[in-house]
């Protein structure tokens, strides 16, 4: 690793070789064995993978009450070898579950040296509030899985690093975000430039005056604020020069905003796959831009109705085991997300990956006979036919979408015509569309995320 070069010493009067202290020697000696594992073929992994899982699953049997029901239930023996086909049959986890049981589901003790152990609720989109426990092991691997996705991607850690996300504090003082620097994992272990940071409440706007003050040449921040941002770009705001790199979490991220972003000032996007409930679940790779899934710390499954796993570009649902947390174990938990299948990655790495993350059920159209897919409406081409700053569709019924729409001044009837014509195209129904005008921002989820389509259909 020629990083390794850049290391920052914790030790006063040492600059090389670099002496760093505790966390930041454990994080590479994580790294290092991340490096290597990278590369093992598939079987390998899964080979690891269920070894590991053994372990996990004999203590959530001792100290978890929901989990030993669970597998007496099954008629799993957790002393016996575990293989794909007896894995495949543990019930999977719902959020329901870990939302209601959650004080069964936690272990009464931890096995020795996983630290110090803390809480982290979260709110879905539907409001559904879950506890899930951590360890300061589980802390270890996310920051070792951010480490390694900054490596991929070969960051610039001298350059001024700017945040815009939900429940962000603002950091505006240049003396205090040069003394933060990019924070964890990046400070841990080098000398970085600034971090600056805004909460999303922040006016758009005010955004773009913001950005273009601290010119950053790198962004994090939700695709659906990054449209915005766009939208000011393109009608003649000025954008940040040294900008090069946005990184998007949180949302789906729709495939018109990297196409917008390469036409601005050729831009890249490197998006993350994450939850809250289990951390990185699969980085973009810096070769062909699938998505990879990070097996070291997650047995990723992505599951079509019938329960069986998904073939390279078929869709199915995602379902999950942190194999690495043994406070809240969340073994098969179905995480109520979509996403397809990858190929085999043309970069070499064995890890396996997923061509696109398509979002959760409630974010696909129900036709009339009943079938169902992730509409791709697009707000970049509405922009063509109105000034509409944001919108929303929310199916109703089998035969009723509202369209809400962000704008000055309500449309008039032809423009409604030529909107409805496009929804439609993307829908793949004539539904029948009810347009409703709002003059401020659309709502977001607690946790600050935006869906462009939600269906009420049940």
């Amino acid at each position: 690793m020629k990083r390794l070069q850049q290391l920052k010493s914790s030790v006063g009067g040492i600059s090389w070789p670099a002496i760093p202290d505790q966390v930041a020697a454990n994080l590479l000696s994580m790294l290092s064995q991340l490096e290597q594992s990278q590369w093992w073929q598939p079987e390998e992994l899964l080979q690891k993978q269920l070894q590991q899982f053994g372990l996990l699953a004999a203590h959530a049997y001792r100290h978890s009450p929901f989990f030993k029901d669970r597998f007496d239930q099954a008629g799993l023996d957790v002393k016996h070898y575990w293989s794909t086909e007896n894995f495949s049959t543990i019930p999977l986890l719902t959020r329901a579950e870990l939302m209601h049981q959650a004080e069964h589901i936690h272990c009464r003790a931890l096995p020795q040296k996983h630290g110090a152990v803390h809480k982290l609720q979260t709110s879905g989109s539907t409001g559904q509030t879950v506890a899930v426990l951590k360890t300061e092991v589980t802390q270890l691997i996310w920051l070792a899985l951010a480490m390694r996705e900054h490596l991929w991607h070969e960051r610039d850690f001298s350059a001024t690093l700017a945040i815009i996300k939900a429940m962000t504090p603002t950091q505006d003082d240049p003396v205090i975000a040069a003394k933060m620097g990019w924070g964890h994992p990046a400070a841990l272990l080098f000398d970085t430039g600034p971090s600056y940071s805004q909460p999303l409440a922040m006016d758009v706007a005010q955004q773009i005056a913001w950005l273009a003050r601290i010119d950053p040449k790198y962004l994090l921040t939700y695709p659906s604020n990054l449209s915005a941002l766009l939208d000011r770009y393109e009608s003649g705001e000025p954008i940040p020069a040294a900008l090069k790199h946005i990184r998007t979490v949180g949302e789906t991220l729709h495939p018109d905003l990297r196409e917008r972003c390469k036409k601005l000032g050729d831009i890249d996007i490197v998006d993350m796959y994450s939850s809250q409930e289990v951390g990185l679940i699969a980085l973009q790779c810096p070769v062909s831009g699938l998505y990879h899934i990070q097996s070291e710390n997650l047995i990723v499954e992505v599951l079509d109705d019938a329960g069986r796993q998904c073939q390279p570009g078929q869709v199915g649902r995602v379902v999950i085991t942190d194999l690495h947390n043994f406070a809240t174990p969340l073994i098969r938990y179905e995480i109520r997300d979509y996403a397809e299948v990858g190929p085999t990655c043309p970069c070499g790495r064995g890890l396996p990956t997923l061509s696109r993350i398509m979002g959760r059920r409630r974010n696909m159209v129900t036709l009339p006979d009943g079938s169902k897919h992730w509409p791709l409406i697009g707000a970049y081409r509405f922009r063509e036919v109105a000034d509409i700053k944001q919108y929303q569709a929310i199916q109703h019924s089998l035969v009723d979408v509202e369209i809400r729409l962000v704008v000055d001044a309500p449309l008039t009837s032809a423009h409604e015509s030529q909107l409805t014509t496009l929804i439609h195209s993307a829908l793949g129904h004539p539904f029948t569309l009810r347009f409703t005008y709002f003059t401020e921002e659309l709502p977001r989820t607690k946790g600050g995320k935006f869906e462009e389509f939600i269906s009420l259909v049940r």
